[in-house]
């Protein structure tokens, strides 16, 4: 089994930067990739990022050069660097890890950009 644990969400103000981290663990055979979706309020989840085992890089329109995905594979992380941050990318974040069984979530993530 393999778990997802989030790490980074909080309040910020239009224009500032938040890091989210996810963690995974558990028999983990094989990453196809990782990365992060997003929820909002009354929407759909949406792709935000993706980081294939390649290291190629897949980013919602919405966000690219602001958001930067990245990985630490000692550590089973990946990361999100979000920056110059607005009121609507405020949604709960959720982490995914594509594996040879399938796929895992976290549990989300909480981003509010408010002032």
């Amino acid at each position: 089994q393999v778990q997802l644990v989030e790490s980074g969400g909080g309040l910020v103000q239009p224009g500032g930067s938040l890091r989210l981290a996810c963690a995974a663990s558990g028999s983990i055979s094989r990453i196809y990739g990782m990365g992060w979706h997003r929820q909002a309020p009354g929407k759909e989840r949406e792709l935000v990022a993706a980081l294939t085992s390649g290291s190629s890089t897949n980013y919602a329109d919405s966000v690219k050069g602001r958001f930067t995905i990245s990985r630490d594979n000692a550590k089973n992380t990946v990361y999100l660097q979000m920056n110059s941050l607005k009121p609507e990318d405020t949604a709960v974040y959720y982490c995914f890890l594509v594996h040879p069984r399938g796929s895992s979530w976290g549990q989300g993530t909480q981003v509010t950009v408010s002032s």
